[in-house]
């Protein structure tokens, strides 16, 4: 053994679990199909792959390999509303999938929603596949440890997202643990060093821990990730060709009103400082900013989806756009997913709702114009676009971004955020790359463009 493989050994990565597909469809794109037979062989993987490119074929297609392979039961986690809309995507591949909601009437794929895993026992499963896994430190802790223990009992696991940590790398942490690899605290020590340099301790004394990649730590880093990952934003990212996958035009437009309202003592506008400030900013001006976002979508006859942060605005954007729907927290399980369809399928104009309920894992290629009211949440911002422009949109795709002059911190801290998950998404398709030894057939092949404004 020479020095190199040595030190090869050595190097930390996600185990090889799976086998060989049994099951390879032939509508599958190329570089779809490579991300199944790279899923199926490891047996517990992830697939960060941008909004569009075909994540539900590749997981129903996974979770017909596994039900091939072991004669078992595979539960299909997903986001509400999505479940039906999966199930219908099945039926066009000709693959049988049941729908359940209290852990009943299984089939050997059987889709469910997260919030009705707790019907479910893990006992009944030989794989589990989660779609917009991304959402899963959206979830408490107590719902994120249930699925966490969950997926532990089974031996295939797959996780699928557009938007994997792309505010903060140590988010990985969620996925590995998921999966069976580093637990989240290992992996935390493992490569990176906090502060404090004690985190149970700053913990308890409820101060921010901070963590940042030990000395010469980056690198191996993103070796492991790859080693249990798999990333694309495009297929030439895998080295396929990227000429049936090119986006139509994005355009940002940015509206800044004015408030009718100044803090107290306060002569002209200036940036809200922190959270507290912004938060106020955001509810004295409510009115203002309904209203601009009325004027953009009441009377223009096209779809659209209007994004809010608050029941109030929530409650009187539906009050200003005659033909709006909104879906709300309060809406029960069944409602909200009955409006969410209904939008989809063009029976309701223009659809009113919080990113938090509505921003993942839905397809609303027949919609072109999106409002948006920023907030400090990238993921959120990313998620609530791509539900309109993502692959399979042919029309260019309008947002129009509404704030006050006091929010201006808030766009700042997006663009950061924006220039994170660039520089993980590079991090990992080069790694990747290496790995593999791809070399790109298309380097010039299709610019990413992001929005104007970030």
């Amino acid at each position: 053994m020479d020095y190199a493989d040595f030190i090869d050994r050595k190097t930390h990565g996600g185990a090889e679990s799976g086998f060989e597909p049994l099951f390879m469809p032939g509508y599958l794109f190329d570089f779809q199909a490579d991300l199944v037979d790279w899923s199926v062989r490891k047996g517990r993987a992830a697939i960060f792959a941008d909004c569009g490119l075909g994540k539900t074929p590749i997981s129903l297609v996974w979770s017909q390999n596994i039900v091939q392979k072991t004669n078992g039961r595979v539960l299909f986690l997903t986001t509400l509303a999505v479940a039906a809309q999966i199930k219908k995507e099945a039926e066009k591949f000709g693959i049988e999938v049941v729908r359940s909601r209290d852990g009943t009437g299984l089939g050997h794929i059987t889709i469910t929603n997260y919030e009705s895993l707790h019907h479910f026992s893990p006992d009944d499963f030989v794989g589990v596949a989660c779609d917009e896994s991304s959402i899963l430190k959206s979830f408490d802790g107590a719902r994120k440890s249930e699925i966490t223990r969950f997926m532990r009992k089974v031996p295939y696991r797959l996780l699928v997202t557009a938007t994997a940590a792309p505010n903060d790398f140590i988010e990985l942490g969620t996925s590995s643990e998921a999966l069976g690899y580093l637990g989240h605290m290992d992996m935390l020590n493992k490569f990176f060093k906090n502060d404090l340099n004690n985190s149970a301790q700053g913990r308890m004394r409820g101060e921010v821990i901070k963590w940042r990649f030990k000395g010469h730590a980056e690198r191996p880093f993103w070796r492991w990730v790859c080693s249990w990952a798999r990333a694309c934003r495009k297929p030439s990212d895998l080295g396929f060709d990227d000429s049936r996958f090119i986006l139509p035009e994005l355009i940002e437009n940015q509206h800044v009103v004015e408030a009718r309202t100044l803090p107290d003592g306060m002569l002209f506008a200036l940036p809200a400082a922190g959270l507290k400030e912004q938060r106020d900013e955001r509810r004295r001006t409510i009115a203002e900013r309904c209203e601009k976002v009325a004027s953009l979508v009441a009377n223009t006859g096209q779809p659209a989806l209007v994004w809010c942060h608050l029941n109030d605005e929530g409650d009187l954007l539906e009050s200003l756009i005659p033909d709006a729907v909104q879906v709300s927290g309060s809406d029960s399980d069944e409602a909200k997913e009955e409006k969410l369809i209904a939008f989809a399928e063009g029976q309701a104009r223009v659809l009113v709702t919080k990113p938090k309920i509505g921003a993942w894992g839905l397809n609303f290629q027949h919609c072109n114009h999106v409002t948006f009211f920023p907030s400090h949440s990238f993921e959120q911002y990313y998620q609530s676009i791509r539900r309109c422009w993502r692959f399979g949109q042919t029309r260019p795709v309008t947002v129009d971004i509404v704030a006050t002059e006091g929010e201006s911190d808030v766009l700042k801290n997006l663009q950061r955020k924006a220039r994170q998950a660039d520089q993980m998404f590079a991090n990992l398709v080069a790694e990747m790359n290496q790995e593999l030894g791809i070399h790109r057939i298309n380097k010039l092949n299709t610019k990413e463009e992001l929005p104007s404004w970030l």
